[in-house]
């Protein structure tokens, strides 16, 4: 039943979000994944994410069949499209065989394993919907939020340093090499989170049931919540408000090279194309959470994960497409929903409910102090940026004493018979 909700809930939000979209005269998500059944795809890879996904909770030899099939189908795909001179691209086939299984589940299978497998074709599905649906909710925000808040988070950003422009100096400074690493490391965030959920997932198909939380069910949730703070919070960013990108839009053309003047802030104006997308920075709430998720695993994938994060704030700064602040708020944001996935995993607690509600808090302040005392912080930054640092740092030391708290204690040795404590003795 609990399922049946969840499942109920995001279909209603989707077919809400394809009304809005087309409203906009735009396709929707549903338009969208509908499309890539036949048409080239835009998401290859993605696509192929998605089957990964719903891969887990079958056999191996089923799984070199689904395979198979998801290839066969992208080279006949390709074929006809090279026959009418299309653009050739891969996906289709993953779509068919993640569509395929749920088809397969509710007809030929029953019990558990209808349930099972129903479960992990819904999660393929749903990794596609979220990244559609995001697409979505970003054409939203530029269309119905014609002014963006930028002038209010640059001055605030004088508390942290101007770290933006601090690091895009850096990031130019040793280009072309940091870029290309940078830009790799920053569109592949959704490869290596697949990566990671895939190590968590490895044992489903034996086990024959899904873990209670994975990285899988953080990312989703972060990429259905962040927008809505978007149309709240509207900013586009650095390189865009104060860079060349931001063409006749643009306040000034000065980005990474000069800061702005700390001035009384006011909306501006700006295009019906760029996303409002930066408050919260959420490629560094998912960094975070594909940092959190990969401590369990092995070595190799701590690193990976250290390095991820680490990749990930440099590039979303360095290539100014987030102010300082937008990583504070990223932080808080996901440490939050973290909290909450894993209470409603293991059950809520006065824990739980303390530290989602402390999160909450702290990021709804956040947001009201870059808004309104944006020219306080600006003014006095060995104050407020030594508190924006505290306060995220309060959320983070709070999360790993609650997480460490909510971990299963090793059950006790048992006693040794008495006969092994008399051999022992001799």
């Amino acid at each position: 039943m609990l399922w049946a909700a969840v499942g109920v809930a995001v279909l209603g939000f989707v077919v809400a979000l394809e009304f809005a979209a087309r409203h906009y005269g735009s396709p929707g998500p549903i338009t969208k994944t509908s499309r890539e059944l036949i048409f080239a795809p835009s998401s290859g890879p993605l696509l192929y994410a998605g089957l990964a996904l719903t891969l887990v909770v079958l056999s191996w030899r089923r799984r070199f069949v689904a395979v198979g099939v998801a290839v066969g189908i992208d080279v006949v795909f390709s074929v006809v499209r090279l026959a009418a001179g299309a653009r050739v691209e891969f996906g289709n086939g993953a779509l068919w065989v993640v569509l395929g299984c749920a088809v397969f589940a509710v007809t030929r299978r029953t019990g558990p394993d209808r349930t099972l497998l129903l479960k992990g074709a819904g999660l393929g599905l749903l990794l596609v919907a979220g990244h559609k649906t995001g697409d979505t909710w970003l054409l939203i925000t530029s269309m119905t939020r014609p002014e963006v808040l930028d002038p209010y988070v640059a001055t605030a950003d004088h508390a942290l340093g101007d770290p933006s422009w601090v690091v895009g100096r850096m990031v130019e400074a040793t280009d072309p090499v940091s870029s290309h690493v940078l830009g790799a490391v920053y569109g592949q965030l959704p490869l290596a989170a697949a990566i990671v959920g895939l190590y968590q997932l490895r044992n489903v198909a034996v086990e024959r049931r899904f873990p209670g939380h994975h990285l899988v069910r953080t990312f989703l949730a972060v990429g259905l919540l962040g927008p809505a703070i978007y149309m709240i919070f509207p900013v586009v960013g650095p390189v865009f408000a104060y860079g060349a990108d931001g063409g006749q839009w643009a306040v000034a053309s000065m980005w990474p090279d000069t800061s702005p003047a700390i001035t009384a802030p006011g909306s501006i104006r700006f295009d019906e194309i760029t996303p409002r997308n930066c408050m919260p920075s959420l490629h560094t709430a998912w960094a975070t959470a594909l940092f959190i998720h990969s401590r369990k695993g092995s070595r190799f994938m701590r690193f990976a994960g250290t390095f991820w994060l680490i990749a990930t704030l440099t590039a979303t700064l360095g290539f100014g497409y987030h102010y300082g602040v937008d990583l504070v708020a990223g932080v808080v944001f996901v440490l939050t929903i973290e909290t909450a996935m894993r209470a409603f995993d293991r059950g809520w607690d006065r824990r739980g409910v303390c530290l989602v509600a402390y999160g909450a808090t702290v990021f709804v302040l956040l947001l009201i102090s870059y808004r309104f005392l944006a020219v306080e912080m600006a003014e006095h930054p060995w104050v407020f940026g030594p508190l924006l640092l505290v306060a995220m740092s309060s959320v983070i030391a709070a999360f790993v004493r609650t997480t460490r708290l909510w971990e299963p204690k090793a059950a006790p040795a048992a006693e040794r018979p008495e006969r092994d404590r008399q051999l022992l003795a001799v």
